[in-house]
C-alpha cells in the first residue's frame, strides 16, 4: 500500500491501536473488518482463556510495535501488521504452556513479526507478492525449535504423537467435523464449534470460499489416503481453506477460470501439507501455514504469465 502524508486515524483516535489489532485478528482469515475481527477473536477465547489471551497479546504487541516503528499508517490500520503476532502467541502458548517466560517470548515474537514482515515485503514487493503468514511461521518455528534446549519449557512441550492407524474410511461424523475444524485450525484450534463461530461472522463471499476450500481439502485428503482422525481434526484441510480464501475471495478476479484455479490450489496445498510435515518432523519443525504460503506465492507469481487468469483490481 502507498503511504500517505496525511494524518490518519491512528493519530486521531485513542483506541486506534485496539481497532487495528482487531482488524489484525480478522486478517488471519483475510477479513480486514473491525466487527468481523472482534467476533473472530471470540473463537480463540471460546477455545480457552489462555489461547484467547495470547492471541490478543500477540496481536497487540505486533500492532503497537509497527505503529512505534512508523510503519505505513494504512497498513497498520488495516490489520496487516497484527495477524502474524496473533498466530505466534497462539502457537507459543499451545506448545510451551502457560509460563511467565511465554509472555516474554510472545512479546519479543510480536516485535520480530513486525520486523520480518517489513523485510519480506521489501523482498517480495517487486514480484507482486505479500508476506502473508510467513513471519509467523519463521518466528514461531525458530522459537519452538530452540525451546527444547531450555529446561523451563520442556514440561510444556507436547509429547510425541504416535503414528496414526492406517484408517482412511471417513464417517459422516468425520466429514462434518472436518468441514468446521478445517476453519478453526486456521487459528491452530481443534474445535469444530470455533470454526462455526468464525464462519457465522464472515461475509457471504468469504463463507463461500472457506467452505469450498474446506471441501476441496477433505476430498484431496481422502483421495490421498490421509488417516480419518487427522482429516476430522483439520490437520490436512486448514491450508486449503486459506488458499481458497486468498485466491478465490481476495487476490483473483471473480471469473470461472480463476475459480477453478483457486480450487486447484486448495487441493494442491493439501498434498503439500503432507510433504512439508514429513520434511519438518525429523528435526522437530512445525508445518504451521507453510503449505498455504508456498502454494499462494507460487500460483500468484504465475498469474501474469497465464492470460486466462486475472488478478483482482484494487
Amino acid at each position: 500500500m502507498r503511504s500517505s502524508p496525511d494524518r490518519g486515524p491512528l493519530d486521531r483516535e485513542p483506541l486506534a491501536c485496539l481497532t487495528a489489532a482487531l482488524r489484525g485478528v480478522g486478517q488471519v482469515g483475510l477479513q480486514p473488518h473491525l466487527l468481523t475481527g472482534a467476533f473472530i477473536l471470540a473463537g480463540p477465547w471460546v477455545a480457552g482463556w489462555q489461547v484467547g489471551l495470547f492471541a490478543t497479546l500477540g496481536t497487540l504487541v505486533s500492532t503497537a510495535s509497527a505503529r512505534a516503528l512508523g510503519v505505513d499508517r494504512a497498513s497498520v490500520s488495516q490489520g496487516l501488521q497484527g495477524y502474524s503476532g496473533c498466530l505466534t502467541g497462539i502457537a507459543l502458548v499451545g506448545s510451551l504452556g502457560h509460563h511467565p517466560a511465554t509472555y516474554l517470548l510472545t512479546a519479543v515474537g510480536g516485535v520480530l513479526c513486525t520486523v520480518l514482515t517489513a523485510a519480506l515485503a521489501t523482498l517480495l514487493g517487486p514480484h507482486g507478492l505479500t508476506p502473508r503468514t510467513a513471519p509467523f511461521c519463521v518466528v514461531a518455528g525458530v522459537t519452538l525449535l530452540g525451546a527444547s534446549s531450555f529446561a523451563r519449557f520442556r514440561p510444556g512441550l507436547p509429547a510425541p504423537v504416535a503414528a496414526p492407524a492406517d484408517d482412511t474410511g471417513l464417517t459422516s461424523s468425520d466429514l462434518w467435523h472436518a468441514f468446521f475444524t478445517n476453519v478453526s485450525q486456521v487459528f491452530l484450534v481443534d474445535n469444530w464449534y470455533v470454526g462455526l463461530i468464525m464462519l457465522a461472522c464472515a461475509g457471504v463471499r468469504v463463507v463461500l470460499w472457506a467452505a469450498l476450500g474446506s471441501v476441496a481439502g477433505i476430498l484431496a485428503a481422502w483421495a490421498l489416503g490421509a488417516p480419518a482422525a487427522q482429516v476430522a481434526a483439520g490437520i490436512h484441510g486448514y491450508d486449503a481453506v486459506l488458499v481458497g480464501l486468498a485466491l478465490g475471495a481476495v487476490f483473483l478476479a471473480d471469473t470461472p477460470w480463476n475459480a477453478g484455479y483457486a480450487l486447484f490450489g486448495a487441493a494442491l496445498s493439501t498434498g503439500l501439507t503432507a510433504a512439508v510435515t514429513s520434511f519438518a518432523e525429523p528435526f522437530g519443525g512445525r508445518t504451521f501455514t507453510w503449505p498455504f504460503i508456498l502454494t499462494t506465492w507460487a500460483l500468484l507469481a504465475a498469474v501474469p504469465r497465464l492470460p486466462r487468469l486475472r488478478a483482482a483490481t484494487a
